[in-house]
């Protein structure tokens, strides 16, 4: 069984309506802040490897900032590439710190 791993504290999470990148180990995450409630998901678009904490938040999808493949943050899938989708992490909060489950 894989333990949750330490990826930040509080303070280095992102502001509201904003996304930011952080490691497990070598995978890139991106987790966003939407309306207080942090979300992670995988961090590289399975189009052609756009970086997604540099995407856009809109209406609960998370937009890849290179060709503006859209996911929902609720289940990681593409609304607008069927069958494309990104691991969506499940995160907590400990005291100050940050984890996700690999």
């Amino acid at each position: 069984m894989n333990h949750p791993v330490r990826i930040a504290s509080v303070s280095e999470l992102p502001p509201e309506g904003e996304t930011r990148e952080f490691l497990l180990g070598s995978t890139p995450a991106c987790i966003a802040n939407v309306h207080g409630t942090f979300i992670a998901v995988g961090g590289i678009c399975p189009h052609q490897g756009g970086p997604l904490a540099e995407g856009t938040l809109e209406d609960g999808k998370l937009v890849c900032p290179w060709h503006g493949w859209e996911f929902r943050l609720a289940d990681g899938k593409c609304v607008n590439h069927p069958g494309a989708s990104v691991r969506v992490f499940k995160l907590n909060v400990h005291g100050n710190d940050v984890f996700l489950e690999p």
